[in-house]
């Protein structure tokens, strides 16, 4: 029987799949999780799962992220003119004045 291993790091950190176990019943799948993915990384607790116990939810069974578009919140969903704001350009200049009076260049 195969059983699914999930690793938590530290206390209040989620548990991250990190492998699986060929085991027998829940105690010896409890025994090989702790060998083999207990000890190689800190680790504060193990999940093991037995893998059809497992159940997946697929995108042809539920629309996930609902149907408003959000794009405007990664920085890939705009398109740049080239033209910088007239705010950056005069925030630029005036840091470089400053940089000279003091020396820096």
């Amino acid at each position: 029987m195969i059983w699914e291993v999930f690793r938590q790091a530290k206390t209040g950190e989620y548990h991250t799949h990190c492998g699986n176990v060929h085991a027998p019943d829940r105690e010896m799948a409890k025994q090989f999780a702790a060998i083999q993915h207990g000890r190689r990384k800190p680790t504060n607790s193990l999940w093991v799962v037995p893998r059809e116990e497992i159940g997946e939810i697929g995108s042809d069974e539920v629309a996930f992220g609902g149907t408003t578009d959000k794009s405007y919140r990664w920085a890939t969903a705009y398109n740049t003119t080239g033209t910088d704001a007239r705010e950056v350009v005069e925030s630029e200049d005036e840091q470089a004045t400053a940089e000279k009076q003091r020396g820096d260049d």
